[in-house]
């Protein structure tokens, strides 16, 4: 019979329950981040569907008619997308769940509408093409930030002011519309958007041991799709700048 008193029975124990507790956590965080990327894989899908829906039939298509209808509208459609991201970002804690899955699935319809524009713009080939390498890139990138024992965190803040400069050359690049300044932008955004995959994977999976077993942990799968998406949509959007080609 056991003995219970045994400093080696009671270590035994102690480290079995230990394995088990692991292994609980491991599954849990497996199953926490396979939310997360089945939400932000159905996000990119239904933005792309909606994509093609709107721009089906080239210049007689509904997007066609919308972007070549006047300001007011376009800005509505693209800024929209704008708006919702900063809610779900600044009201998580006032906000639902669900209000929040409502909330994602609709900036992702939005979004597909204002990335239509894209297939008016580059033919079908440069969009898979690029689409593909963005995919490809963004799996790799994800999984070495999921594996990796480095700290990406100080990475991850020069990474946020690169995507400052980023916007504010964008702006700028508006009115001087310079081709060589739009190459640069688009270099760097894909670097900049790589390395924030990493970034915010490995955020993503340490967030999981704060919000495990409370009811913060919905929202947390819905808002860290919403990072990846963002992610993902905007490496694909300066790739396809850099290698695709244009309609006209």
């Amino acid at each position: 019979m056991a003995n219970w008193s045994d400093p080696q029975t009671t270590t035994a124990y102690a480290t079995a329950a230990g394995a088990r507790a692991d292994a609980a956590y491991d599954a849990g965080l497996r199953s926490y981040m396979l939310s997360v990327y089945n939400y932000m894989a159905s996000g990119v899908l239904l933005s792309g569907i909606v994509a093609l829906l709107f721009s089906w039939g080239g210049t007689e298509s509904v997007a066609y008619s919308v972007f070549t209808s006047g300001w007011p509208l376009v800005w509505l459609i693209v800024l929209s997308p704008l708006a919702i991201v900063f809610a779900m970002s600044f009201g998580q804690n006032k906000f639902s769940t669900g209000t929040l899955h409502m909330l994602f699935w609709a900036f992702t319809v939005l979004m597909g509408l204002s990335l239509s524009t894209l297939l008016l713009r580059y033919t079908g080939t440069s969009v898979a093409q690029a689409f593909f390498a963005t995919a490809a890139g963004f799996a790799g990138l994800s999984l070495y930030g999921y594996t990796t024992k480095r700290d990406l965190s100080g990475f991850g803040s020069f990474l946020i002011v690169g995507l400052i400069g980023i916007i504010v050359a964008s702006i700028i690049n508006i009115f001087t519309q310079s081709s060589a300044m739009a190459l640069i932008i688009s270099i760097a955004g894909v670097l900049i958007f790589a390395g924030l995959t990493a970034y915010d994977t490995q955020r993503i999976k340490s967030l999981y041991q704060h919000v495990v077993g409370t009811d913060m942990i919905g929202k947390a799968v819905i808002l860290s799709a919403l990072s990846l998406y963002l992610d993902f949509i905007n490496m694909f959007q300066f790739i396809l700048a850099l290698m695709g080609s244009s309609r006209d």
